[in-house]
């Protein structure tokens, strides 16, 4: 991944693209800060896993940003912070539909009652772990705690 990205960022130089250059160079800065977080060397780096791990959570703040900035009715900041999730998520995996983490959740609460003879909101945790140890990097965290949350409930 990390080769795939500079080479894209040479292609946004020459095409004087800014937005997808600066969204592409905070991808790297991204890399070698969690490589050093790590333990590693700046020049060490992430595996393809680790390197989804870190657009994730840079996904997740563009979407925090674009929150706070429609609060704010701050529409040019919104813009700007639109432009850049759309090319950070064009490198995290197809995420599962909402009717498959569904299917997934039900089959996890049936294999619980099974085990433990009911399920309560209070066990949310337990099911939020072993659906996503299930799924993966497939889905948004969010998006699985709030069908994991309904039905529960």
């Amino acid at each position: 991944m990390y080769n795939k990205i500079q080479e894209q960022l040479k292609d946004a130089m020459r095409a004087k693209d800014s937005v997808r250059l600066t969204t592409l160079r905070g991808i790297l800065a991204a890399f070698t800060n969690e490589a050093v977080a790590k333990g590693k060397t700046p020049k060490d780096r992430l595996n393809d896993e680790e390197a989804i791990v870190v657009i994730k959570r840079l996904v997740k703040q563009r979407k925090d940003s674009i929150e706070q900035f429609k609060k704010g009715n701050r529409e040019d900041l919104v813009k700007n912070e639109e432009a850049e999730l759309k090319i950070l998520e064009e490198y995290l995996p197809a995420q599962m539909s909402e009717d498959k983490i569904k299917e997934i959740v039900k089959l996890k609460i049936e294999e619980f009652v099974k085990q433990n003879g009911s399920a309560s909101s209070p066990q949310v945790g337990q099911f939020m772990g072993a659906v996503m140890k299930e799924i993966g990097s497939q889905a948004d965290g969010a998006i699985v705690k709030k069908i994991v949350e309904e039905n529960l409930n």
